[in-house]
């Protein structure tokens, strides 16, 4: 693709690194085969080639409207567009670079700037998300039903002594998965002891910063990560062997701190060795699995695996669960259109509920159709967003902890 960019954008580092991703596109359009919105929508502007476009423009000196930003607002930031791309363009980035640009220069209702504010200063914040929650599941009975769904139900951790080992590893608490589901990285701790490993959580450190990022609240991310790497570079210089992040949304962008911190003269170097530690359950496992029998854990449980975009896409990270629960016994039950995105996309389900409530209805529909035993996901995300009063979500990691003593 041929580019123009303005002086104001070619000089930066962001304008660059923009310019290069948009060199990269061919313009062949297989990207809208595997876009979510695109096919809801069926409008190019809604479609990964329609967006790339639209950045170009901007980036050119086009001046960006509230329909410019409408569009990549629509976008969920899944990235099923670069599993798909044959030129490898890197549109995640691309993205993220767009809106903060055309956030700059178009002025949003003040209704819409409200609720990104009060999302910004509340989400990321376990102590705020508590209270609201605890709010919420007061006043559910009453709520409209498009947002009883929205209320997390609670998947409280079972009390484990975590017992001391040789080995260590850290793991990020988070925010809302510290609050709505301890039970993910109690699992995580059971499961590693078993395997004679400790898991250690550095109290200080909190949100990993992707909502901040994708909402363009550019410094509030950043200070973020920041806050993690002070938080974890004691347990870094002790020697720690892995960062472990069991919320794969949160793991993706943990794995960009070196990129994302690459220009700060302070925190570069520490970012890089951070992204370096940063690893996927799924990931430690599988190599402290290999060798051993643990065959009989699943001992056959049929179960359908909700592939988040973060792990899939994000992290390239494909089939690793699914191969690795069949290894412990499980029977994994094909799900329809499983590269799709479930519509949770972060703050994505109350900013742009319309399109999230239907993604969650066809994955809902796709998930049901398995008549699985249990659905099990890896992203705290799409665990919240698809979980129903009659088929709660766990996250894989749980179900591996409930049988851990079959082996």
């Amino acid at each position: 693709m041929q580019t123009q960019l303005t002086s104001v954008f070619a000089n930066t580092n962001k304008g660059q690194e923009a310019e290069a991703i948009l060199r990269s596109c061919v313009h062949c359009g297989f990207c809208n085969a595997t876009c979510p919105t695109y096919q809801l929508l069926g409008d190019e502007r809604d479609g990964p080639r329609g967006r790339i476009y639209l950045i170009k423009q901007v980036l050119e000196g086009s001046t960006p409207t509230t329909e410019t930003q409408l569009r990549l607002d629509r976008c969920l930031s899944c990235r099923a567009c670069e599993t798909t791309c044959p030129s490898g363009v890197q549109f995640g980035r691309l993205a993220d670079i767009g809106r903060e640009l055309i956030e700059q220069e178009v002025k949003r209702p003040w209704p819409q700037s409200l609720l990104r504010h009060l999302l910004l200063h509340t989400l990321p914040y376990p102590s705020r998300i508590n209270a609201l929650i605890k709010t919420g599941r007061l006043f559910q009975p009453v709520l409209p039903e498009a947002l009883k769904h929205k209320i997390p139900i609670m998947n409280q951790a079972a009390a484990c002594s975590n017992k001391h080992h040789a080995r260590k590893m850290l793991v990020l608490a988070g925010c809302i998965q510290s609050v709505a589901s301890p039970a993910t990285n109690q699992a995580l701790a059971v499961v590693l002891d078993k395997l004679g490993i400790e898991l250690l959580s550095a109290d200080t450190a909190g949100c990993c910063g992707a909502m901040a990022h994708h909402l363009s609240a550019s410094e509030q991310a950043l200070q973020m990560m920041r806050n993690n790497i002070d938080a974890w570079w004691p347990y870094v210089e002790s020697g720690v062997e892995s960062i472990l992040v069991s919320a794969s949304g949160c793991g993706v962008m943990v794995k960009d701190y070196g990129h994302l911190l690459r220009d700060d003269p302070v925190y570069a170097d520490k970012a890089a060795k951070i992204t370096s530690l940063s690893k996927d359950p799924v990931e430690v496992l599988t190599k402290a699995l290999s060798g051993k029998d643990w065959s009989q854990l699943g001992q056959g449980q049929r179960i359908a695996f909700q592939s988040p975009c973060s792990l899939q896409h994000g992290q390239k990270l494909a089939g690793k669960v699914e191969a690795l629960l069949s290894s412990l016994g499980f029977t994994l039950l094909p799900v329809k259109d499983s590269h799709l995105c479930c519509g949770s996309a972060g703050s994505y389900s109350i900013l742009q509920a319309r399109l999230s409530a239907q993604l969650r209805s066809h994955k809902l529909e796709a998930l049901l159709a398995t008549q699985a035993e249990q659905i099990v996901t890896a992203n705290i995300g799409c665990q919240l967003h698809l979980s129903t009063a009659d088929q709660p979500l766990k996250h894989w990691l749980e179900l591996v902890a409930e049988n851990v003593n079959h082996v």
